[in-house]
C-alpha cells in the first residue's frame, strides 16, 4: 500500500475509519471504522477490502467515460423517465464495454485471493457492494442506490462485480437522487467494497436502527429480520418480523424486549448453484414462517451492538447520531455480524420545532386494506398500480402509488406520489425509507392491495397512529393541526397526557408533556387482546367448539392461553411507559363494566347482565371478588412484568371506582400478596393511586388517603354521581356538567386535603380537555397535575400560564357562597375525623 492512501487502488478494513470517506464513500469507511475500534465491543464485522475511489477515477478517466457521461447528462430532466431511463441505460452500457485497466484488475486478484486465504479458502464467498463518495453523510444516504452482487465467487467474476458497481453510479435512481440532493455528477466517485460474506442463506439476516424509524423516538432499537439473505428484507420482498428493545434497561440486566411481533417471511433468497445464478429465491416452508427468526437472547446482543455503535458515532460526531445497521446471522457458526452502518438521514435530520397532528373525521366506512404505517399522516388521491418499472410513464403527480414492492428504480415516480401502498415488504423496505425521506405517507406490506384497489379508485390513506396504515374508499375528510414547539410556557402545574393505544405512545412520546395521568388498560384488552380473561383461564374446560377454534386462532403461539393476556398487557403497557420514559405513567387496572365485558370473546358465558352496569360490578369490587380475583391477578402480573422483568420503573398504577377505604385495602392486599406493593415493604418505587370519582371518596378523603398515595380525580363518574345523572343516558344529559357548582366543590374539597396530607392529586376527567373555564378552575386551585388528551395539551398550556401568571387568588366559581359554609354541619366520618366547611381535616 502507498504511503499515501489516495493513490493507493485497494486497502483492506484494517487501514480505513471514518476519516477515509472521500477515498472509499461512507458505508466501507465505516466498515473500517467498526472494524478497528468496535470488535472488541462486541460488535463483529466481517473482513473486507476496499477498491477505492481512485481506482474508480482511473477507470474513467483512462477509458474516456468521463466526457461521455457529462454529455449524456447536459440539461437533463430527471422528472422525464422516459430521457432519464435512456441516458442512464447508455451510460451503463458505456461502462461495460470498457476494460477494466489492467492494473486495477491485477489488484483485485491479489486482494481476493489474499482474503480468501485468511478464511481458509481457495475462492471464498464474497459480497461486492457499492460505496459512494458521498453516501452515509447526514442529510443524504443514497441508500439502495447502487447495486450490490453477492455470492461471487472467484477473481475473475469479483473484478466483473467491481465493474458493474461502477456503473451501477449511473442507474436511473442514483442520478434522480444526486440532483435532488444537490449533488454535482461529476463530484462523486464510486468505491467498492468485497466482504467476506456471513451464510445467513442458512441463517437470518435485516436491518436495525437505534431510535423509531415512525417517530424518532429515540430510547428504542427497532430490529427487523427475515430468513434468509438480507437483500428480501432491504428491497422490501418479504414483510419481516419486528422486535422493538428499550434501551434504558437493555444495560441492566432486565427483559428490554419491548415488541416481537412475526411477519408473513413468505420466501427467502439463499446461495444458487452456479456461477450464472449466483443466489435464487425460494419459499419459506409453513412451520418456519410462524417461527421468529431471533431468540431473545439474540435480540438484546443485536441491541447492545447497535447501542455501542450509536454511542460510537456519538462521541466522535460531538452529538446524539441514530444509526442504521444491516446485520446476518451465520448459520455455521451462529455467530451475529453487523455487515453495514450508516447515519439514520430522516428522524434525525427533523429539527423537532413544530408537530403535526391529523385526525379523520368520523366515518362508518371500514378500511379496505391494511399494513404497516409509514408515516404519521393522511391524504387522498386516485389509485395508479404500476407492475413494474416499465409503466412508470403512465404514473401521473399526485396518485397513490400501488405496487407489489418497490425498489430504487420506482424513485422517480415516488416523489411524484400522494402516497405509497405496497403488497409485501416491512418498516425497513425500500417503499418505508423512501417514503420516510420523502415525507410521504405509506402503508407496507398490505398483502392484498393490488387485489382490491383498481387504477382510477378514488382513495383516502391513514397513517396517522404510526403503526397501522388504513385505506379507505373514497376521499374522506380531515383535520390537520400543527402546533409549535418554540414557545413551551415554564408552568407549575404538570401537564400531563391521557393515553390508551400503546400505538400511538412514541408519537406523544415527543410532546412537551409532564408524563401520562392516566394510560387506559381498556384500550389494550379491546383492541390487542379481545378475549375475556375467564375465557382465556377456563379455556380447556370451554364446551364451545366455536369459540374455543376463535380463542385457538387469537392466540397462535400461545399454549397457555392466560399467557396470551398477561404477554399482550405487559407489551402495551411496556411501549407506553418506555415512550414516556423520564416522566411517570400511571396506569389504571382495567374499568370495563360488566356489558362492556361481555363484549369481548366468550364474555356472555362469564358476565352477569345488569340493569344499570354503570354503577354496578366494576373497579375495585370486581376485583375483590371470587369470581374475578383470577382475572385481576393477570393484570397485576403484567404490571409486575412490566416494572421489574422489563425495568420500565416509570410506571405506576391506580386503582378505580373504589367506592370504601375497606374495599381498597383489600385491593392492596392482593397486590402485596402477589409480589407488586409499594415502599417500604416492596423497595422498587412503586405508587399506588386510587381514582377519586365518588362522592365517598371525598367524604373519606383523609380514610383513603392513609392507605393510598394519592387521588387522581376523574370527572365524568363524579359528575354522574353527583348529579344523580345516568352518563349513558341522552335524556338527561343536558341537565349538567363537570361546571355544575356541587361538582367544583367536591373537587376543590379533593385538592385541598391532598394538599394538606402531603399527597399527589391529580385530574385525568375530560372537562379540562372541553372546557378552557374548568382548567381554569384547576389550575387556581394549584393542582398537582392535569391529564389532557394529546390534541388540547399545547393550547391548553397557553391556558395554564395565563392563569398562573396573572391569578393569585381563586376564580370565583371554585369558591362556595359565604353563607353555605357556614351551613355545613358538622359530622364524624367512619374514621372518626371531622368534615367541615365543605372540606376534610384531621381532628386534633
Amino acid at each position: 500500500m502507498p504511503k499515501d492512501k489516495r493513490h493507493a487502488l485497494i486497502l483492506r478494513l484494517k487501514d480505513l475509519s471514518n476519516d477515509d470517506v472521500a477515498l472509499v464513500g461512507g458505508k466501507n469507511a465505516s466498515l473500517g471504522e467498526m472494524y478497528n475500534t468496535l470488535s472488541g465491543k462486541g460488535v463483529v464485522v466481517p473482513d473486507a477490502f476496499v477498491v477505492t475511489a481512485h481506482a474508480y477515477n482511473m477507470f474513467v478517466s483512462g477509458t474516456g467515460l468521463s466526457e461521455m457521461i457529462a454529455k449524456e447528462l447536459k440539461n437533463l430532466d430527471t422528472h422525464d423517465v422516459v430521457a432519464l431511463a435512456r441516458a442512464g441505460r447508455r451510460i451503463r452500457s458505456a461502462f461495460m464495454r470498457k476494460r477494466m485497466p489492467k492494473i486495477i484488475a491485477d489488484e483485485i486478484v491479489a486482494a481476493y485471493d489474499e482474503l480468501s486465504r485468511e478464511y481458509d479458502m481457495t475462492a471464498t464467498d464474497v459480497a461486492v457492494r457499492s460505496s459512494a463518495t458521498a453516501e452515509d453523510l447526514p442529510g443524504a444516504s443514497f441508500a439502495g442506490e447502487h447495486e450490490t452482487f453477492l455470492n461471487v465467487r472467484g477473481g475473475s467474476h469479483v473484478v466483473a462485480s467491481v465493474q458493474k458497481a461502477f456503473a451501477s453510479l449511473f442507474t436511473d435512481r442514483a442520478i434522480s437522487y444526486r440532483v435532488d440532493k444537490g449533488f454535482a455528477h461529476t463530484d462523486i466517485a464510486l468505491s467498492v467494497g468485497v466482504q467476506k460474506m456471513v451464510r445467513s442463506d442458512i441463517a437470518c439476516s435485516g436491518v436495525m436502527f437505534t431510535l423509531d424509524t415512525e417517530t424518532g423516538f429515540p430510547h428504542t432499537v427497532q430490529i427487523s429480520g427475515s430468513w434468509g439473505l438480507g437483500e428480501m428484507v432491504v428491497q422490501g420482498k418479504v414483510t419481516p418480523d419486528e422486535f422493538l428493545v428499550f434501551k434504558p434497561s437493555l444495560f441492566s440486566g432486565h427483559d428490554a424486549i419491548l415488541k416481537r411481533s412475526v411477519g408473513a417471511k413468505k420466501t427467502k433468497m439463499i446461495y444458487g448453484g452456479a456461477r450464472t445464478e449466483p443466489t435464487r429465491v425460494i419459499p419459506v416452508p409453513e412451520d418456519d414462517r410462524s417461527e421468529l427468526v431471533l431468540s431473545d437472547r439474540e435480540v438484546l446482543e443485536l441491541a447492545r451492538a447497535g447501542v455501542v455503535i450509536e454511542e460510537h458515532y456519538s462521541k466522535r460526531a460531538g452529538k446524539h447520531m441514530p444509526m442504521d445497521m444491516e446485520w446476518a446471522k451465520d448459520g455455521e457458526s451462529g455467530k451475529l455480524f453487523i455487515v453495514q452502518a450508516r447515519p439514520e438521514t430522516v428522524q434525525s435530520e427533523k429539527k423537532g420545532l413544530t408537530y403535526t397532528e391529523y385526525h379523520l373525521s368520523p366515518t362508518k366506512k371500514k378500511p379496505i386494506v391494511e399494513g404497516i404505517a409509514v408515516g404519521t399522516a393522511i391524504t387522498s388521491g386516485k389509485v395508479r398500480k404500476i407492475a413494474n418499472a416499465n409503466r412508470m410513464d403512465e404514473f401521473r403527480d399526485g396518485e397513490v402509488l400501488v405496487a407489489t414492492m418497490t425498489d430504487p428504480t420506482y424513485e422517480p415516480i415516488m416523489k411524484k406520489s400522494a402516497a405509497i401502498i405496497t403488497e409485501k415488504g416491512g418498516r425497513t423496505s425500500h417503499a418505508a425509507i423512501v417514503a420516510r425521506e420523502l415525507g410521504i405517507p405509506a402503508v407496507i406490506g398490505t398483502g392484498n392491495a393490488r387485489r382490491v384497489l383498481g387504477t382510477g379508485d378514488m382513495v383516502t390513506v391513514d397513517t396517522s397512529s404510526g403503526v397501522v396504515g388504513r385505506v379507505y374508499s373514497g376521499k374522506i375528510t380531515w383535520k390537520e393541526k400543527t402546533y409549535d414547539f418554540k414557545k413551551i410556557p415554564d408552568l407549575r402545574t404538570k401537564l400531563c397526557l391521557n393515553v390508551g393505544d400503546p400505538e400511538g405512545a412514541f408519537r406523544l412520546g415527543m410532546l412537551p408533556h409532564q408524563g401520562v395521568g392516566l394510560a387506559r388498560e381498556e384500550f389494550i384488552i379491546a383492541s390487542h387482546i379481545g378475549i375475556h380473561p375467564l375465557a382465556l383461564l377456563h379455556f380447556n374446560k370451554l364446551s364451545n367448539w366455536k369459540l374455543k377454534e376463535e380463542i385457538e386462532k387469537r392466540t397462535v403461539g400461545f399454549k397457555d392461553k392466560k399467557e396470551f393476556f398477561i404477554h399482550t398487557l405487559a407489551e402495551g403497557v411496556a411501549r407506553i411507559g418506555a415512550g414516556f420514559w423520564g416522566k411517570d405513567v400511571i396506569v389504571r387496572f382495567s374499568d370495563f363494566k360488566s356489558n362492556e365485558y361481555r363484549a369481548l370473546l366468550g364474555g356472555d358465558l362469564f358476565e352477569p347482565e345488569e340493569e344499570n352496569p354503570m354503577i354496578g360490578w366494576r373497579g375495585a369490587s370486581r376485583y375483590v371478588h371470587p369470581d374475578y380475583e383470577k382475572a385481576f391477578l393477570l393484570e397485576v402480573e403484567a404490571i409486575r412484568r412490566v416494572r421489574e422483568d422489563m425495568g420500565i420503573t416509570n410506571v405506576h398504577v391506580m386503582i378505580p371506582f373504589c367506592r370504601t377505604p375497606e374495599e381498597g385495602q383489600a385491593v392492596l392486599d392482593i397486590l402485596e400478596k402477589h409480589d407488586l406493593m409499594r415502599e417500604p415493604r416492596k423497595k422498587n418505587g412503586l405508587k399506588i393511586y386510587v381514582m377519586c370519582e365518588l362522592p365517598t371518596n371525598v367524604i373519606r378523603a383523609n380514610d383513603f388517603l392513609d392507605i393510598f398515595d394519592g387521588f387522581s380525580i376523574g370527572s365524568n363518574d363524579l359528575t354522574q354521581l353527583t348529579l344523580g345523572l345516568d352518563r349513558d343516558s341522552t335524556i338527561v344529559a343536558g341537565i349538567g356538567n363537570e361546571n355544575d357548582e356541587a361538582v367544583k366543590v367536591l373537587v376543590s374539597q379533593a385538592i385541598d386535603v391532598c394538599h394538606k396530607r402531603k399527597k399527589y392529586i391529580g385530574f385525568c376527567g375530560q372537562a379540562p380537555s372541553d372546557y378552557p373555564e374548568f382548567l381554569r378552575f384547576l389550575v387556581g386551585e394549584k393542582i398537582d397535575a392535569i391529564s389532557l388528551s394529546p390534541d388540547t395539551l399545547l393550547p391548553m398550556m397557553k391556558e395554564a400560564a395565563k392563569v398562573e401568571k396573572g391569578t393569585k387568588t381563586k376564580p370565583q366559581s371554585a369558591k362556595m357562597s359565604s353563607k353555605r359554609k357556614k351551613a355545613a354541619p358538622k359530622k364524624k366520618s367512619q374514621s372518626g375525623k371531622m368534615v367541615s366547611k365543605g372540606k376534610t381535616e384531621t381532628r386534633k
